[in-house]
């Protein structure tokens, strides 16, 4: 891990802490949270369920030290030491400490290093991993034994279902304690390895309204939205377990889509307006839509979380097609030496003119940073305990 830390997280060692380093994974929802009820304890007005990306490209990683002999908390994000003051940060920390079983640490501080290998604020479910991995990796040196998906979730909604991998809803509840506002796995990655996923990065620039502000207006402001909450949402979420539990991809390609869409169309309704997809992402959707139209069936289901990047969801058999799609009405510039990420391009063919007849669409060269290819997540969150601190793990002038 220390290695991992950017050089803004390293200096001298200590002796008496306790350490612990975790990494934790994307999800996407294909049954969108959007709204909140209470937004102090997050709980989301919907339930919702996502599918957890594997850690090979999209992953947050964090250490945690905790020791008496820290004057005050303090923490690192991607290098930089941000403010600890944060409400949501200082909710899980809170929550973390109250249910602590080593009565040890009792009055220690903690210093948290934490980094994404991915683009943060850009749409990509930043917050998501972010938060899991730290809920967890806190959980670990206080010795919390309680569901921590009621934890993470008070950091970020989101993030409670990052805690697992594979297939996970989030129940939105009743209770007003939230109480029962948790998130459940409803399959692993075993159970449906064939579904695969590729993210077209449209933009990695931090987004003009950030989830918790767009939330806020939806909710104030958009009808739609009270009615997809309780007339749409209870159906969907039957419908894409049932569709998963089959592997169902016609079913769940299509709810994936259409839930998309609603969650968009909410913003739309929202007033002022709510805007997070441009041109290219736009251009994403026709494509995909003119695709599957000339198919028998449907080969790719698009999703877009609150930002202009697009995740699409296809059986392995397919993938090499949609790589070839993609690849030639987005194809890069010469100076986008590394565009695909976790993409094998042997095998990937030209895309037949027949096709590109059909589709009726030009290219848009230098339109995506770049392209990720990945699977779903077989583990829960990642955990390595460290009995002794790391000798480099935090800034020089640190005093320990």
């Amino acid at each position: 891990m220390e290695e991992e830390l950017s050089e803004g997280c390293r200096g001298k060692a200590m002796t008496a802490a306790k350490v612990a380093t975790c990494s934790a994974p994307v999800n996407i929802a294909v049954i969108k949270y959007w709204g909140k009820r209470d937004e102090k304890l997050i709980l989301p007005v919907n339930s919702s369920l996502s599918v957890t990306l594997s850690q090979s490209e999209l992953k947050a990683t964090t250490s945690v030290s905790v020791s008496k002999d820290y004057e005050s908390d303090r923490i690192w994000l991607n290098g930089k030491e941000e403010l600890i003051s944060n409400p949501r940060l200082q909710s899980c920390l809170q929550q973390v400490r109250e249910h602590c079983s080593d009565p040890t640490l009792a009055g220690a501080h903690v210093h948290i290093c934490s980094k994404n290998n991915f683009p943060t604020a850009a749409g990509l479910a930043s917050s998501a991993a972010g938060y899991a991995c730290l809920v967890y990796c806190l959980a670990q040196v206080y010795d919390v034994k309680c569901d921590l998906s009621l934890i993470a979730r008070q950091g970020s909604g989101s993030a409670c279902r990052s805690i697992y991998g594979g297939f996970v809803k989030w129940d939105a509840g009743v209770h007003d304690d939230g109480s029962d506002s948790i998130a459940v796995q409803v399959a692993p990655a075993s159970h449906w390895p064939d579904i695969e996923i590729l993210v077209l990065v449209v933009s990695d620039a931090k987004k003009e309204y950030s989830s918790t502000i767009g939330m806020q207006a939806s909710v104030e402001t958009s009808e739609l939205l009270k009615y997809r909450a309780k007339c749409v949402v209870p159906d969907r979420m039957t419908q894409m377990e049932t569709a998963i539990e089959k592997k169902d991809f016609q079913t769940f390609a299509k709810l994936t889509m259409q839930d998309s869409n609603q969650f968009h169309a909410i913003c739309l309704d929202t007033y002022p307006p709510i805007t997070y997809m441009n041109d290219t992402s736009r251009k994403i959707i026709s494509l995909m839509t003119k695709y599957n139209s000339l198919q028998d069936e449907i080969k790719v289901a698009y999703s877009y979380d609150a930002g202009p990047n697009a995740v699409l969801f296809v059986e392995s058999k397919n993938v090499p097609e949609l790589l070839s799609l993609v690849k030639h009405y987005f194809p890069p510039t010469e100076e986008q030496s590394n565009y695909f990420h976790g993409v094998d391009l042997q095998g990937i063919k030209d895309l037949d003119k027949i096709t590109v007849s059909s589709i009726g669409l030009s290219p848009s060269v230098g339109a995506l940073k770049y392209i990720i290819h990945t699977k779903l997540q077989q583990r829960h969150v990642m955990f390595w305990y460290c009995p002794e601190i790391c000798t480099d793990l935090f800034t020089d002038g640190v005093k320990h």
